[in-house]
């Protein structure tokens, strides 16, 4: 796998675990403040908080392999640039493909 498909996709984990983190924490607390607990109401805006986190994760996890997806374009570009084959996008190898049985 490609260093900035492998860059890309730890990215956009982190952004997910971050963003979900930081709003899943700023809902319950700013919940918990203003109602009293073991509303109905209260249980409702939590549910819907942790749904649009979910929401959020989803997308970032699209745009983060989008950037992908766009970071391996160019480089293919780079390598025909260069005059090089670029290889095909793969996250398993085939090169020396010896594993003790033939194809």
């Amino acid at each position: 796998m490609h260093p900035f498909a492998l860059a890309g996709a730890a990215a956009g984990r982190l952004a997910h675990y971050a963003v979900s983190g930081v709003v899943g924490g700023l809902i319950i607390r700013g919940v918990s403040k203003r109602l009293p607990d073991g509303t109905p109401a209260a249980r409702k805006v939590l549910v819907g908080g942790i749904a649009n986190g979910i929401v959020a994760g989803r997308w970032l996890a699209s745009a983060a392999e989008e950037a992908r997806l766009k970071a391996g374009d160019m480089v293919a570009e780079a390598r025909t640039t260069l005059g090089e084959e670029a290889p095909p996008p793969s996250a398993v190898g085939v090169e020396n493909h010896d594993h003790g049985h033939e194809h």
